[in-house]
């Protein structure tokens, strides 16, 4: 089991209230909310092993050289939707996410995160290593790129808390959005994101991109369809898809979850007990995480 750590203290940050406190008052809702999401997470899908994927680097260099516009105005998007922005961190939640690391080492879930790229690309390259099943557990659909039957590969997406998830295979992606996995890398670019500050081919939008999918393959296909005029395109496709050749040419490696991280090594079982049972005493005490820790405990008994 593989967790988008971000997506879910994010979401337990906004879904469980601020009079959440540790002693001295300074708010621990983040906190708690994750470890309680992880017990449950634990208790319900028994992982063999339990990865807390990091985001070393929200915004990597090497996606904003290709394209500039990279998340650059995720936060004026989000914020004129109404949606809580998972980038530009909350006061009172940066103050946590120290506490979150802290708590996860002393436990012994591994944590694992590399300089230079997202917890998304950590997760790509660890489904890629996989020798079996895999159950990604994330808020972000890009992650639905890995997605492979086959492979045992799914993404269980919260809904409501993590009691209520939607597992989503290639039976449920193609229902919904008529691609498979690796299809939904080029339904994503073409769609676009504003709030990824993806700009997408003008005009084609999901269902259209859905339907020249189909119809051509893949991206590669489509792009071909373009150079033949046999090809059915409309006029107004042919000429949006070819004035955006040069965002289409790059798009797919910023959209794509690297598979080639490299990773410090770790030890990724579930923990039979505390690897530092004094630090995690601490934490608890300081920060009043004592009944979160005593749940979490108990669904990680064999």
């Amino acid at each position: 089991m593989l967790l988008d750590t971000a997506s879910l203290y994010f979401r337990a940050y906004f879904g469980v209230p601020d009079s959440v406190r540790a002693p001295d008052g300074t708010p621990v809702n983040a906190v708690r909310g994750l470890l309680d999401f992880i017990g449950r997470l634990v208790q319900d899908h028994r992982p063999d092993d339990l990865v807390a994927c990091w985001d070393a680097d929200w915004r990597p260099q090497w996606r904003v050289d290709l394209i500039p516009t990279y998340k650059a105005h995720r936060v004026a998007a989000e914020t004129a939707a109404g949606v809580p922005d998972e980038e530009e961190t909350p006061d009172t939640l940066a103050p946590q996410v120290p506490v979150i690391a802290d708590v996860l080492d002393a436990l012994g879930i591994a944590r694992v995160g590399a300089e230079g790229y997202e917890a998304d690309d950590v997760i790509g390259t660890l489904t890629g290593r996989a020798a079996g099943p895999v159950d990604i557990v994330t808020g972000d659909r890009d992650l639905y790129q890995l997605v492979d039957d086959a492979r045992g590969v799914r993404v269980l997406y919260p809904l409501k808390g993590v009691g209520t998830l939607q597992v989503t295979d290639e039976a449920w992606l193609r229902e919904k959005y008529g691609v498979d996995g690796p299809g939904y890398v080029d339904l994503a670019l073409l769609r676009g994101d504003p709030s990824d500050g993806l700009p997408g081919v003008p005009g084609i939008g999901e269902k259209t991109a859905a339907k020249l999918l189909d119809a051509f393959g893949d991206l590669a296909g489509i792009m071909a369809a373009v150079d033949d005029p046999a090809a059915k395109l409309t006029p107004s496709q042919r000429k949006r898809l070819d004035e955006a050749r040069a965002y289409v040419a790059v798009a797919p490696k910023v959209v794509r979850v690297a598979g080639d991280v490299p990773l410090p090594e770790f030890d990724p079982a579930l923990p039979a007990a505390p690897r530092d049972p004094a630090a995690l005493d601490a934490l608890a005490t300081r920060w009043g995480l004592g009944g979160a820790l005593q749940r979490l405990h108990s669904a990680l008994r064999p």
